[in-house]
């Protein structure tokens, strides 16, 4: 098989661990959970998708300007006490 990959026999691991940590009884429950939550994401993410107005971002050209002065713009005090 494949290098790193899952082998049947981790699957088969790790369900077995899963049985003995929840118990049979409470596997059923959680992946009824797990599907509930997942069919609730999928409903979310295309309600999301039709509110956008437009997909596609359109960029706009002209930088914005800055409305407010930089502090270099204005003259200091000390520097007008020199002159």
């Amino acid at each position: 098989m494949l290098r790193n990959a899952f082998e049947p026999w981790h699957l088969i691991l790790i369900i077995a661990v899963l049985v003995l940590l929840f118990g049979s009884k409470k596997l059923p429950d959680m992946a009824r959970g797990l599907g509930r939550s997942m069919r609730i994401l999928k409903a979310e993410a295309k309600t999301l998708k039709a509110d956008e107005p437009d997909a596609t971002p359109h960029a706009d050209p002209t930088p914005h300007a800055d409305p407010t002065p930089h502090a270099d713009a204005t003259p200091r005090p000390e520097a007008a006490a020199r002159h």
